[in-house]
């Protein structure tokens, strides 16, 4: 029988889905599941959006060009010109969802064995992402008991070395919710142009900053543009998970141009979704006043409600819809499966995320979840008051 690849062998199972065949066990029983083990926002996608799809006058789907539609990646130029940052449609490659953007972008810039450094907890998937492109993960910590805020940076520095090629920062923080600031991003600008490394940042949810705070974008910091690879996304912005439309954008020529042969040997980024991302791009400022009034109504709840819990530690989110919550349980990964095959309130349950898979250090997140607080929020009350007592009668539980 032939064997499995070796890559294919250490590629991670996502922490995100892998409790799915419980979920499906527990749903024949006909339990109802609060999903918020995954960042999928119930909040309808842009009218605008949805109308340029129905009423596209297309008669072939063809295939566009390998940046993407010109047209697409003049208005996105607009549209980050309009929040300060400078780019043309040169600058930009539209890709299948940020999760290729990340894939051309590591494949791009790093070789076979290269290092990443990566403030943990993070983006699960960016495990997959540079296992797929040979690339090591360096994990540099940051703890529920400072907010997940950027460690220090001589921390940081002091896991520099030659074969070092990259930072990876997701802002806002997918999943803590933590939102970096300006001066944790110039620090970041520092230190990539003082040891000539590529920066490389996630910006999907932008949009979503809360209390007052805004979002510094390492497309702002001067005097690192050839360190500096942004990472971005329609999925959350527009509540368009399923479109799989993203972006590249760099001001580095010689990466975008790596990038590029990239996207040409995957010929073209869906046809559909572009349609989708270019429309939504005319959506009224008033579409994200209200969602982002939305989402802080919802945190402000399940924040309350889960502080209200014995034992239960929960960091106030700045940005994003995820927080990473410290649980009264021996281990999160065994309690969120008992969630699904052993648990019942009024024939409903709740599915979470394990934290320990958002680690790339052993034993870290052991007690931790990450809960997406996409729900609306009769479903969220309703999903915290099944967690309140599921606590209380897990036989595992930590005083």
């Amino acid at each position: 029988m032939p064997k499995i690849s070796e890559k294919g062998k250490q590629m991670p199972q996502s922490p995100i889905r892998k409790l799915v065949p419980f979920a499906e066990e527990a749903k024949k029983k006909g339990r109802r599941i609060y999903h918020l083990n995954i960042g999928q926002p119930d909040i309808p996608t842009p009218q605008i959006a949805m109308d340029a799809i129905r009423n596209n006058p297309l008669k072939v789907v063809e295939y566009s060009h390998s940046a993407g539609n010109e047209s697409y990646r003049r208005k996105l130029s607009e549209y980050y010109r309009n929040i300060d940052i400078n780019v043309d449609e040169k600058e930009i490659i539209v890709t299948a969802g940020g999760s290729e953007a990340i894939l051309f972008a590591l494949m791009s810039c790093l070789d076979t064995g290269d290092e990443v450094i990566v403030p943990e907890p993070f983006y699960a998937n960016y495990n997959g992402f540079t296992v797929a492109a040979g690339v090591k993960i360096v994990p540099v910590t940051s703890y529920i008991e400072s907010g997940f805020a950027l460690p220090p940076v001589d921390e940081l520095e002091k896991l520099i070395n030659k074969k070092t090629k990259g930072i990876i920062i997701c802002n806002p923080n997918n999943p803590t919710g933590y939102l970096y600031s300006q001066e944790e991003i110039e620090q970041l600008g520092r230190i990539v142009k003082k040891h000539d490394l590529y920066l490389f940042s996630d910006e999907v949810y932008r949009e979503f900053c809360y209390d007052g705070n805004t979002h510094f974008s390492v497309m702002h910091l001067k005097g690192a543009e050839e360190n500096v690879v942004m990472i971005d996304s329609v999925s959350k912005r527009y509540s368009a998970c399923g479109v799989r439309i993203g972006a590249l954008v760099s001001k580095n020529r010689e990466v975008m141009a790596t990038a590029m042969k990239f996207a040409q040997a995957r010929l073209s980024p869906p046809s559909f979704g572009q349609i989708v991302g270019e429309a939504a791009l005319d959506v009224s400022p008033d579409y994200f006043s209200e969602v982002q009034e939305e989402y802080i109504s919802r945190r402000n709840m399940m924040v309350e409600a889960l502080r209200n819990m014995e034992g239960v530690e929960c960091p106030m989110p700045k940005g994003a819809f995820y927080a990473t919550v410290k649980l009264p349980v021996d281990d999160a990964d065994k309690f969120a499966q008992w969630l699904l095959s052993d648990f019942e309130h009024n024939n409903e349950t709740v599915m979470l995320a394990p934290a320990s898979g958002f680690y790339a250090t052993q034993g870290y997140g052991k007690q931790e979840v990450r809960i997406a607080y996409v729900l609306k929020k009769e479903d969220l009350a309703n999903a915290m008051k099944c967690l309140e007592i599921a606590l209380s009668k897990y036989p595992g539980r930590k005083v």
